[in-house]
């Protein structure tokens, strides 16, 4: 059994998306093939959005740091570190206020 923290490896993640043209770093923390959850760790900077896209399932978003906007239709939420959001199934997008670091939470089983 592994640990890993969330603070430190979003922290990595900050610098690798301060660096990209795209503002963001994401990695799979666990899940994929084979597995009916998945979970990945995305950090984006400030300004910078994740473009709007189908909802994939069941999904949350937990905030590790920072503040982000999820757009989903006319409806939006602000979340700050610390916050947890259930994803409505429609298209949506999310934004960053400040530099951000979210756990985006997804069942695949359908």
């Amino acid at each position: 059994m592994n640990a890993t923290s969330l603070t430190t490896l979003g922290h990595e993640h900050l610098a690798k998306a301060a660096g990209a043209t795209a503002g963001r770093s994401a990695v799979t923390m666990h899940g994929g093939q084979g597995h009916s959850l998945r979970q990945t760790l995305i950090a984006l900077t400030a300004g910078h959005r994740l473009g709007e896209h189908e909802s994939p399932g069941e999904a949350t978003l937990q905030v590790i740091h920072g503040t982000v906007v999820l757009h989903a239709g006319d409806d939006q939420v602000e979340a700050r570190t610390g916050d947890h959001v259930v994803i409505p199934p429609v298209r949506h997008d999310l934004e960053a206020l400040q530099d951000a670091v979210v756990l985006l939470t997804v069942s695949l089983s359908g």
